[in-house]
């Protein structure tokens, strides 16, 4: 119930009173308690509805950016660590409230893009560990280093690298072979056959599709025996004798053409790589790239950090070992370092000051002024004019007087003994090969004046460092030992000392030491014996009394001082990281030739004793072989069947709105079996765009899930802002692994995605 004072006016009183009802339900009022009572999102739902009806109300408009921001933040921190911990569909769920909420966060939609990204990944990481545990270590390094390309920070990936570069390091893989039947092994024997004729007997014996480039001399003589070796291992031995090279069309076709600069111009197949480094510098990597590959295209970016090397495929792969082993992160030592300073002052003064001067003499006038302190007496000028020094009027009843140095005798009884211990404990993190510095102390003020004539005076100030100065810099070695070179200066004020002009300056005291020492990883070294020791005795006596044996202390002060300070050092480097160099890096790598750079060595499998020749000549006029010189021919392998089409269906969305992300599915029955594969996906480019922006427009390779029978492919796309009508998707055909040979199967199928109006 609300009380109104007697005296109001009962108007006055109702227009309060709704005043006071409508401010006790303002609409931030409101919101504050739907936030405080309820669902946080659905508040802000309501929040958000009523910023719409205030538009002019700040403080509303305010509150509303804070409680979402602040939901934003929560759930775009659990959806970071749930993609981190690789729990992907709940990370996928939480971006998708992040942009509920708001739809044009960029964190929320680089997030939910890195998803569909890890999830593409890890399709093409379990493919790779399938190639691997069959000993396709080829395919398996190509599927590892594709994603640790696209995602360098993929802990997977790298792991699995490390496990090939292991494998690769105990035994080097031979070069990639043709698959299916041409890996089959043949026997050939040829004296002095035209080179034609020869590759007519690996297409009779092993299938081989081949075409001669026109300028390759067919009629070139070979002499070959081999037996039990494949049709591959065949061709490598033509091409690295015959001075011609080979191109694979597909996995039974080849293009023979002149090994020459300017074929291998024409029909040598170029590939760019780009590398982000982390540790070294793009100019380091470019004098590595072309002085070891020898690659002329290269470009860097300074900024970026980025090299880009375009190049053959074999010495892109050389140029990737190599860099791999350059950009390692740089070791990182912890100092931890202690300094001691004790110091010790002992003091003893004992005995009577007699007066220095006795004397009798002329004193005009009377002193007016005698100021005594610790330091003496004090001058003063006497109304004659006369400087007194400082003297007492023994009698002042004449001109000549007797006069003594005041004080007349002074008894002195001091002792003193202090201790000071002074620490400091800092611990510095610091890179290999880098300097640091330590100062704990102060920066004192030195003023500088300069006169100029015609001028004037100007006056500059500069600052000296005093107290403990410590430099240190550490070098960490492979055998986790730490090279450290160590500058110590400890120094302190002894005294102000007063320059021209009324200029002021320092003495200082200062103790240093510099070494170079190695320690082992969490070794202590103490650096002690920095001391300093004073021992000061003086005394004043009177002549002659002061002498005396024992009774000469009553005629005598004595003055003994002792000072004692020693400063001691503790340090012990703690490593963080050192350097970890790839397995390949302690292994020799093959670089292939001075002619072709990193193309893998010539090596063929183990053969039988006799069961290898090979002989060419330089061509001549056409010369038939003779029938009984070549082995009976082998009979024709057949021609495996055609898969049958397989049948494949797109599940999509009803309908879909411009901006809008959505995923289809492609469900594929029918197939032969199989670990892994592909699906090749179109998609209408002018309504439609890859949801992982791919860097151009057209078909896209969907990693395709296989289960017996059945596969499943997923893409996520993402409709363009103005599009309209209807989009289309097709599927043409997918490809599936089936031990370690790749199968090419036909699917047809489409569908068409209706784009509704924008708030329709």
């Amino acid at each position: 119930m609300t009380f109104f004072p007697p005296f109001m006016p009962r108007p006055l009183a109702a227009a309060l009173l709704v005043f006071l009802a409508g401010c006790a339900t303002s609409p931030l009022e409101m919101s504050r308690q739907e936030f405080a009572s309820g669902d946080r999102r659905v508040a802000l739902k309501q929040l958000e509805q009523r910023v719409r009806e205030h538009p002019s109300d700040g403080e509303l408009k305010a509150y509303f950016y804070r409680q979402r921001d602040m939901i934003v933040t929560e759930s775009l921190s659990a959806a970071e660590r749930a993609r981190m911990g690789g729990r992907l569909e709940e990370a996928s769920k939480l971006y998708g409230e992040v942009l509920q909420v708001d739809p044009q966060n960029p964190r929320g939609r680089a997030g939910l893009e890195e998803v569909v990204g890890d999830q593409r990944r890890l399709a093409r990481l379990q493919e790779a560990r399938v190639a691997f545990t069959k000993g396709d270590w080829i395919s398996a390094e190509a599927l590892a280093r594709a994603v640790a390309a696209e995602s360098p920070a993929n802990a997977e990936a790298r792991s699995l690298l490390r496990e090939i570069d292991d494998q690769a390091a105990k035994a080097p893989p031979l070069p990639q072979a043709l698959q299916g039947p041409l890996a089959k092994p043949v026997t050939l024997e040829f004296r002095d056959a035209p080179l034609r004729v020869v590759f007519e007997a690996l297409s009779r014996a092993g299938g081989l599709n081949f075409v001669f480039d026109r300028d390759v001399k067919a009629e070139a003589k070979v002499t070959l025996f081999v037996r039990n070796s494949t049709v591959d291992e065949v061709l490598k031995l033509l091409t690295a004798t015959q001075q011609i090279e080979r191109k694979l069309l597909n996995a039974n076709s080849v293009l023979i053409y002149p090994s020459t600069p300017a074929k291998q111009k024409e029909y040598q197949d170029l590939v760019t790589r780009s590398f982000y480094l982390a540790n070294s510098e793009a100019k380091q990597a470019m004098t590595l790239v072309k002085q070891l590959v020898k690659s002329k295209d290269v470009f860097i970016d300074e900024k970026l950090n980025l090299l880009v090397v375009k190049d053959t495929p074999e010495a892109v792969r050389l140029a990737e070992r190599l860099i791999g082993s350059l950009d390692v992160a740089e070791p990182e030592v912890m100092l931890e370092v202690e300094v001691l300073e004790v110091s010790r002052n002992k003091l003893l003064q004992l005995g009577i000051d007699f007066p220095d001067q006795v004397g009798y003499g002329l004193i005009q006038g009377a002193v007016t002024t005698a100021v005594s302190t610790s330091a003496g007496i004090t001058t003063s000028t006497t109304p004659g004019g006369t400087l007194a020094a400082g003297v007492v009027n023994l009698r002042n009843t004449g001109s000549l007087v007797p006069y003594v140095a005041n004080p007349a005798a002074v008894l002195n009884l001091r002792k003193e003994d202090g201790d000071t211990s002074l620490l400091a404990n800092p611990r510095i993190r610091v890179k290999n090969r880098e300097k640091a510095k330590i100062h704990i102390g102060e920066k004192l003020p030195v003023f500088t004046t300069t006169a100029t004539a015609n001028v004037g005076v100007s006056a500059s100030v500069n600052y000296l460092d005093v107290g403990l100065k410590l430099d240190v810099e550490p070098s960490v070695t492979l055998d986790d030992e730490v090279a450290i070179k160590v500058a110590l200066e400890v120094s302190n004020i002894v005294k102000e000392v007063t320059g021209p002009s009324n200029s002021l300056a320092y003495q200082l005291g200062t103790r240093a030491a510099s070494t170079v020492l190695r320690l082992k990883n969490g070794e202590t070294q103490v650096l002690a014996g920095l001391i300093n020791d004073e021992d000061r005795s003086s005394a004043s006596r009177l002549p002659g009394l002061g002498d005396l044996p024992w009774l000469g202390r009553l005629f005598a002060s004595h003055r003994d001082s002792s000072t004692k300070t020693e400063i001691v050092l503790l340090i012990t480097p703690h490593i963080v990281r050192n350097v970890v160099a790839p397995a390949v890096a302690r292994a020799e790598q093959p670089a292939g030739t001075e002619a072709n750079v990193g193309v893998l060595p010539l090596r063929l499998k183990p053969t039988a004793a006799n069961a290898l020749g090979l002989r060419g000549g330089s061509g001549g006029p056409a010369a038939a072989a003779p029938a009984a010189q070549a082995a009976p021919a082998l009979p024709t392998p057949a021609v495996p069947e055609p898969l049958p089409l397989a049948q494949a269906v797109f599940v999509t969305p009803p309908g879909v709105k411009p901006g809008e992300t959505f995923s289809i599915m492609l469900k594929v029955e029918g197939l032969p079996g199989g670990e892994v594969g592909e699906a090749l996906i179109d998609y209408d480019v002018d309504r439609f765009e890859p949801a992982v922006s791919q860097g151009q427009s057209g078909p896209v390779s969907v990693p395709l899930a296989v289960q017996g029978s059945q596969g499943v492919a997923e893409l996520s796309l993402r409709v363009r802002p103005n599009a309209s009508g209807n989009g289309n998707v097709s599927a043409s055909g997918v490809t599936v692994m089936k031990d370690g040979v790749p199968l090419r199967i036909a699917v047809g199928a489409s569908a068409n995605i209706a784009i509704q109006a924008p708030g329709g």
